[in-house]
Parts: C-alpha cells; structure tokens; sequence
C-alpha cells in the first residue's frame, strides 16, 4: 500500500508529527520498531516544561570541569569509548557554549518552547488524556545559597519570556511537601505554568489512539533500508515493504543510522538516562516532581509509583546498562524521601538525541526532495513533540509557519 506520508519514529515526536498530519487530512503510516510511548517517551521525568527557555552548554569553568572530571557525580557521567567515538561532537558541543553563543541560541530555541503548552493542549483535549496532566508546576530544590540566588534572578528574568514562578521558603517547602525531608535544603523555586503527567508513555498512546481514530496506521517494524524511488520513497522494513509520497526521520537518538546511507551524517550524539519506580506509602506520598538542583536528579509522582530520574550519562548507544549513577541518586534521594520497595526488578535506561548547538535539526532534508529531518531535541522531546509536530504538518502542506525555522535547518552542519 502507498501512503501519502511515512513517519519513522513512534516516540512523542514521531507521533505527533504523525497526528498532525493526519488531523489535516493525510494517509500517514506511523513506523517504529517499537509501538508508541515504548522507548524514550516511556522513561523521561513526566514533565512539560514551559519554564526550560534556557539551554545546558557544556562546562567552560574549570572549577565545573574540575567537579565533573572524577566521572562520580550525579548529574552528569562519561565512559570513555563514548568520548572517542562523539569527540568531533563533543568539541563542537564546547565551541557552541561560549556565553555568546548561547544567548543566540537560547533566544532561538525559546521559539518552540513558548508554544508548547498550548500545543499539547490542543492535542490533550482531541485525545481524551487529561486526567494524565496536572497544571500546578513543580518544584526545583536548592541546596546553597549563592545557586538559589542565582535562581531567583533568572525566575525573575524569565517572567519577560510568559514564565511563571513562586519562591518558595524551606517553611512553605515543608507545607508543601510534608512528607519530605528538606534537611539541607535552603528553599526553592515553584514553577507554576510547567505541567506534570502521571504517565509519560500513557499520554504518548492516548496521542496515537487518536491518531489511529482518525485513520492513520501504526505499523510495529525495524527499518532495514530506505530508498529513493522516482518521486516517492520505499522503506524496506523486517516484515514488509512500504511506500510513499513523502518521508519524515523523526526516530530520536536511531535518526543518523537511518539516513546516512542517504549521504548524510549530523553529529547527533546519544545521553542517556535511567529511572526506577519505588511503592508509593503514606510516608512518601508527593504531590509535586522535586528537581535537586545540586545533584541533578528528579522524584515524581507517577501511576507506578515514585519514580527516581538521574541526570545524563554520556554513552555508547548500545553500552551495557551500568547503574552506578543511578545508586548514587537514591542515596540522596532515600535522605528526602523514605524508597523501601522498588517496583522494578531493574531500573529502566534510555537514551535521548543530543545536537552540538542545543537546538533539534527541524526541516527539509538538504540533498532530496519530500524528506523532512525532526530529531535532536536533546531532554525535550516529550516537551516540544507536538510543537515540532505542527511544525512539521506546516512545511509539508506549505502553509504559513508559526516559528521561523531557519535556525533549525540540518544545512547549519555544513556551512
């Protein structure tokens, strides 16, 4: 069968994109090797963050590099093989967090954050799924003085940007929160426009329910080969052939082996990530995700119970899971919350798609026509999917776009 639209790519990019297209009325196949909300979108901290304008350069401060360096912290890890193999990457990485730099590109990327709220709204509510969201924010929690300090003056600074924010005392922290344990803590910043979801994967499948309501097709299948056939394109998978009119690579940290048979090769570099779930007890019921600013992990209420999210590990795709990070957060995080019994026999690793410039590549293909490139969204996808969804939809059926997408062009690679 011959469709108007193959999206490679089931996480809450992939399916937005998908859902858009469908919604205006394209014969869109959805095609992953995994069903919707299985990898990524399964395992992130469940937050949409309206509040995230800013983006993470790479250290640049010697006393940061210094911190990092003994590779023992708990938000941020390397292996060397992955240093190796992403060092050209990585170099450019460090040469886009100069302090200037990053002001451009922050100024840019709070393009598709400004809209991502609204944009999840409209798909929420065509999807029946808001008994999954919960709109009072969440919570960043300071340890030092001088970084909540430094905290307060950037909340403040983002009110220009549509971001609302509490200080929050460490008394109105324990009111809050009575079952934490804030000891060592010096308060912290509420995040009120922020939204939390009780189920990052469930949300993901109630997007695809819909877009299967509407007609669109999911299709559970590894892509073996893609090829450019007259004006159209065929995707040889595992199980069966399919073909279309127009393709969009939206399969996360998978894109770049996907299309450099095609002549392309973006330095996409994959951080990974873990969580686990503890039982939720009278003793360690929150109301609210908890940020620890200092150590870089994040507690949530989620349906399985508490889940623990550690920051990012820089590794190889395919790198055995190694839960040393992971141990070191609980340790922190059993001194806040009481974590007796954990939910999964083994905590749960995934990766996300990371650019050099902090910004998603969102836009045609550079050497052919009717390929349109959406991954790279480094820790917001869950958050920008159905922006860049819209996006995408906007592009392929040549309206009006909403952002200017130029800065997001995979061409910006090759200049």
């Amino acid at each position: 069968m011959r469709y108007e639209v193959i999206v490679i790519g089931a996480g809450m990019v992939g399916t937005s994109i998908a859902w858009h297209l469908q919604k205006n009325n394209s014969q869109v196949l959805l095609l992953d090797k995994k069903l919707p909300g299985s990898e990524t979108s399964y395992g992130n901290a469940g937050l949409i963050q309206r509040e995230a304008i800013h983006t993470h350069p790479f250290p640049r401060q010697l006393t940061e590099m210094i911190r990092v360096l003994p590779n023992q912290g708990t938000d941020i890890r390397y292996r060397i093989p992955a240093l190796l193999r992403y060092h050209q990457a990585l170099l450019q990485y460090w040469k886009y967090s100069a302090p200037a730099t990053v002001k451009k590109i922050e100024a840019e990327w709070q393009t598709l954050i400004a809209h991502c709220t609204s944009e999840h709204q409209t798909m929420i509510s065509a999807s029946g799924a808001d008994e999954l969201i919960t709109r009072d924010g969440w919570l960043q929690l300071h340890r030092s003085e001088d970084t909540f300090k430094e905290a307060i003056e950037s909340a403040i600074a983002a009110r220009e940007q549509g971001v609302e924010h509490n200080v929050l005392s460490l008394a109105e922290l324990k009111a809050m929160e009575p079952s934490a344990n804030f000891d060592g803590f010096v308060g912290a910043i509420h995040w009120l426009n922020s939204w939390q979801v009780s189920n990052p994967s469930a949300l993901v499948k109630a997007y695809a329910k819909n877009f299967e309501e509407m007609q669109g097709t999911i299709k559970e299948s590894d892509v073996k080969e893609i090829v450019k056939e007259g004006e159209g394109w065929k995707i040889i998978t595992d199980k069966e052939t399919y073909y279309s009119d127009k393709l969009v690579i939206a399969a996360g940290p998978w894109s770049n082996d996907l299309i450099k048979p095609l002549g392309y090769n973006l330095p996409l570099f994959p951080m990974r990530g873990y969580h686990q779930h503890f039982k939720v007890t009278n003793k360690n019921t929150i109301h609210h995700s908890m940020f620890d600013m200092d150590k870089g992990f994040v507690m949530g209420p989620m349906q399985q119970g508490i889940r623990i999210t550690t920051g990012a590990e820089m590794t190889t795709m395919n790198a055995p899971k190694n839960f040393g990070q992971l141990q070191t957060v609980l340790k922190f995080a059993r001194k806040i919350l009481p974590l007796d019994d954990a939910v999964e026999s083994e905590a749960w690793a995934g990766s996300r798609p990371c650019m050099p410039d902090m910004k998603p590549v969102i836009g045609p293909a550079p050497k052919h026509d009717k390929l349109w490139f959406a991954f790279g969204h480094s820790h917001q996808g869950f958050t920008l999917g159905p922006m860049t969804g819209r996006i995408v939809e906007e592009m392929i059926h040549d309206k009006p776009l909403l952002v200017d997408i130029t800065p997001f062009s995979a061409q910006r690679f090759s200049r």
